[in-house]
């Protein structure tokens, strides 16, 4: 006699059971909610509503239902959602009615304290990068935002066919094609470079425009820090000891940084930096797409050409110029994944950072 043993693997079976148990119990749950002002119920809709929230841990698990209870689940799954909408909805409703009745004029209140505002998360990160590098000797040097074609291209060694002067790059000031607003901040570099002798140590903030679509990760402007140093004898060590240096400050003491061979019209040769994720610590996640490596900045040696073209002795000294989008970092500091909040003067998106340092 042939004995026949079969395997049934009944956890499918348990985790959609597991998962129709807890929709109901959520949805108890959810119609036993209250909520006095609209910051509470803003708290519950993250909670229950938002990417991280609870629902929608629900919906990803929701792939392990076995495909023949798959319609069961997901019915149940939407019916939870219409009813924790609809709840969220009418205790939003109420706490603004309530608002409105509070918020009545009272004419014998003093105007007397008025809340303080708080510091842009920009403004903290910029100030933060400008620290770092006085430390290391740089001063602050400044531009106009709106420049001429020879500072913001041609002294930075730009082709006269280079891909960057084209329109759907750059904004142009109609009537004097010659004159742009500036796409980076190496323009302040090639003005200090043509009037000061070295050596030259200096930091370059600012706002810059690009004629890009406005999305979540690109915007028609954003700001960058660049910074130059040249004297006789900067070597390309001199640049990798500085960038260690910042990415530690910035970013904590156990950062680790690498160098990527990369190009720039005004550098030779070229290297983007990545630091250690700063989120995982280099094991890997999503932010980092699992490589445990961030992208933070592009750096180099100034070109021979443009430290000629700005009226330096090529022969007699070099230097390392580095760049970085203040947006880019504030991303990384704070995980802003919404380029756009920077710019929308939101007071609850501003109002948390009033304790940033």
């Amino acid at each position: 006699m042939v004995l026949h043993i079969f395997f049934v693997n009944f956890a499918p079976l348990k985790t959609a059971q597991a998962m129709i148990d807890k929709i109901e119990k959520l949805i108890v749950e959810i119609n036993g909610l209250q909520a006095s002002n609209v910051g509470e119920v803003e708290s519950l809709r993250i909670k229950y509503l938002s990417k991280k929230g609870i629902i929608n841990d629900l919906m990803a698990d929701f792939r392990n239902v076995p495909a023949n209870q798959k319609r069961e689940v997901g019915q149940r799954l939407n019916t939870l959602k219409t009813i924790a909408q609809d709840k969220i909805n009418s205790l939003k409703e109420s706490a603004e009615a309530g608002n409105i009745a509070a918020d009545k004029p009272d004419l014998t209140r003093t105007a007397y304290p008025i809340p303080l505002g708080t510091r842009h998360p920009l403004n903290i990160v910029k100030n933060e990068i400008i620290s770092i590098f006085s430390r290391l000797g740089f001063v602050l040097a400044d531009g106009p935002e709106v420049e001429d074609d020879w500072h913001v291209f041609s002294s930075m060694n730009f082709a006269d066919d280079h891909p960057a002067r084209d329109m759907q790059d750059t904004f142009f000031v109609e009537a004097h094609p010659d004159i742009i607003l500036r796409t980076h901040t190496s323009s302040v570099q090639s003005r200090v470079m043509e009037v000061s002798k070295p050596p030259i140590r200096i930091i370059c903030p600012g706002r810059v425009y690009r004629n890009e679509a406005i999305s979540y990760r690109a915007h028609c402007f954003f700001h960058q820090v660049e910074a130059l140093y040249v004297d006789k004898n900067v070597s390309f060590a001199d640049l990798k000891q500085a960038l260690l240096y910042f990415a530690q400050q910035m970013f904590g003491p156990d950062t680790k940084i690498r160098l990527r061979p990369s190009y720039f019209p005004f550098t030779e040769p070229s290297a983007e930096m990545d630091i250690s994720c700063n989120i995982c610590g280099g094991e890997g996640c999503a932010f980092c797409k699992h490589t445990g490596w961030v992208e933070i900045l592009g750096c180099g040696m100034v070109d021979p050409n443009v430290l000629e073209l700005c009226k330096i002795d090529s022969k007699e000294y070099t230097g390392y110029a580095l760049g970085m989008g203040i947006e880019r970092i504030a991303n990384l500091k704070y995980q802003i994944k919404d380029l756009r909040l920077f710019s929308e003067n939101d007071v609850r998106f501003l109002k948390t950072f009033e304790h940033a340092n």
